[in-house]
């Protein structure tokens, strides 16, 4: 009888994350491939046909939400989870409609992703934060919500925020506040 270990392809732009990642879950017993960008990630999706992926939203110039669909695709068994350091509710409930999982922000380690992987049934006993997002945060959401519906146009989403385009690059480029 052969021993079958569980095929995990990890996609992110961070090569140096991509690489501690890797390390980590072959530790734990998994076959793991790692793509860096989203030509590597179609070719890994297509020959190495994971049963669990770990997507990076944002991949240089692409949305890893473009990858989920790809994966899901392939083959719907498949578990994905989201990953990224720029959450927003536009791209969480986003990935979790193409077929993600569960959404976590970086950096999360391989055991908290693997919890996450474990922990897939809606959790209905989750209480709603008692205090309101700030001001900050609410235009952060906002502005995340109008670059996906343009596909990650950043002139495109300048021009319906009424917002010239270096000022919503400066903007994105910083990390969203926590509330």
């Amino acid at each position: 009888m052969t021993n079958h270990k569980v095929r995990m392809l990890i996609i992110d732009d961070d090569e140096v994350y991509c690489s501690v990642l890797c390390s980590a879950f072959e530790r734990r017993g998994f076959d793991v491939e790692t793509a860096c960008n989203e030509q590597q990630a179609i070719e890994k999706i297509e020959a190495f046909e994971p049963e669990f992926a770990v997507v990076d939203l944002r991949l240089e110039e692409s949305s890893g939400l473009h990858l989920i669909k790809r994966i899901k695709e392939k083959d719907k068994n498949t578990k994905v989870i989201m990953l990224t350091g720029y959450a927003s509710i536009a791209t969480a409930v986003e990935a979790v409609k193409l077929g993600a999982i569960q959404y976590i922000t970086k950096p999360a380690n391989a055991d908290e992703i693997l919890a996450a992987f474990e922990h897939n049934e809606p959790n209905a006993s989750v209480t709603p934060s008692e205090q309101p997002m700030s001001v900050k945060r609410l235009e952060w959401e906002h502005m995340q919500k109008v670059l996906f519906e343009c596909d990650g146009n950043i002139s495109e989403a300048a021009r319906r925020l009424n917002m010239h385009r270096r000022t919503l690059q400066r903007k994105l480029a910083k990390k969203p506040v926590r509330q």
